[in-house]
């Protein structure tokens, strides 16, 4: 998992602490039941991570997908699609009613995995504005 995770950063120029770091976090979270991984394949060929949340205007739980990941040499075939579709079980399973994710604007393949699946960021329809996404170090 932790091998996957730095994978992904180093891929799309983002910081990472380093597969051994990454390792010994991953098996904390798990340990403190505080994240949720999902692999897919023998390699792994693929991770999900997901984290929930109680929301206050719903009362229900949310779920978040922090990240989706498929190694780049297998991207395409479904592997994705897969993934994704078993954390909305997982998430259901859970009790989530809802679930939260982002993307960057030009990973467009990505983009369109999560619309075919009836994600919405309501980009230039009319029932609504934009839902943008924001982070800041604190």
């Amino acid at each position: 998992m932790a091998r996957l995770l730095h994978d992904f950063n180093t891929e799309f120029d983002e910081e990472t602490p380093g597969v051994a770091v990454l390792a010994e976090r991953v098996a904390d979270f798990i340990e403190k039941d505080a994240v949720v991984f999902l692999l897919i394949g023998d390699g792994p060929d693929g991770i999900a991570q997901m984290r929930y949340f109680p929301s206050l205007w719903s009362g229900e739980l949310d779920a978040y997908l922090e990240e989706l990941y498929v190694v780049p040499g297998l991207r395409g075939g479904g592997i994705g699609r897969t993934l994704l579709e078993s954390a909305m079980e997982t998430a259901r399973a859970a009790g989530a009613t809802r679930m939260d994710l982002n993307t960057g604007e030009t990973d467009t393949a990505a983009r369109a995995l999560y619309e075919s699946v009836g994600f919405t960021n309501r980009e230039g329809r009319e029932d609504g504005p934009s839902m943008l996404y924001y982070e800041r170090e604190l």
